[in-house]
């Protein structure tokens, strides 16, 4: 491998390179608990995060709900892809959200996870959240280039189901029912079993399989 070549890889924010590593560009999750495990103090930007959910409709969106108020208020849209329930624009004034940033993409099949490249890849949207079916691996690594290219927030959901599927995402959490969200470790990190509650969620260290 050559130097520069060496060198583009050790820039990727995904590389962990101990103590030393580079600072992650963030956007504050709003869970001040949840920001203090995640890797660089919430979620990362220009990169992808997989969020894997038992079932639809468990408050996974409310999760990211802080952080989308913050950014419905500048300029860029935020789309969501083909999900499940269509939004309810009062809960999202209701959390803080002006709605006319909010955008419903609907699709079907494999044009779900396509047009979510697309928003990711235009660099015209603040944050992109999807819920693709039968993505693989390599749908999941083109939905990682998009977010870095378009420097966007960007987040999948996916069934748990999916847990033991490899994943390009630089960050994948486990949300379940009772909306505990468990972090992975991070290399090098041991696993911390204690959880830290806030607002009737609490959120924990895993170790990956």
């Amino acid at each position: 491998m050559s130097v520069v070549a060496l060198q583009q890889v050790l820039r990727d924010p995904r590389i962990w390179r101990g103590p030393q590593t580079a600072t992650i560009a963030t956007v504050a999750s709003g869970h001040a608990a949840l920001d203090d495990v995640l890797p660089g103090g919430g979620w990362p930007l220009g990169s992808l995060s997989e969020i894997l959910i038992e079932a639809d409709g468990h408050g996974e969106l409310g999760l990211l709900l802080p952080a989308l108020a913050r950014l419905s208020e500048g300029e860029r849209p935020i789309v969501l892809v083909d999900p499940p329930y269509l939004p309810y624009p009062v809960a999202l004034a209701q959390a803080g959200m002006r709605s006319g940033r909010v955008h419903v993409v609907q699709t079907q099949g494999k044009d779900a996870w396509w047009a979510a490249e697309q928003c990711l890849s235009s660099a015209a949207c603040a944050a992109v959240l999807c819920w693709p079916v039968n993505i693989d691996e390599r749908g999941l690594r083109r939905l990682q280039l998009a977010a870095e290219a378009g420097h966007c927030l960007a987040f999948a959901f996916r069934n748990q189901r999916m847990a033991a599927q490899s994943s390009p995402a630089s960050l994948r959490l486990r949300m379940q029912p009772d909306r505990r969200v468990e972090v992975p470790a991070r290399v090098g990190q041991e696993a911390c079993d204690s959880a830290v509650n806030l607002a009737r969620r609490s959120f924990t260290h895993y170790s990956d399989p």
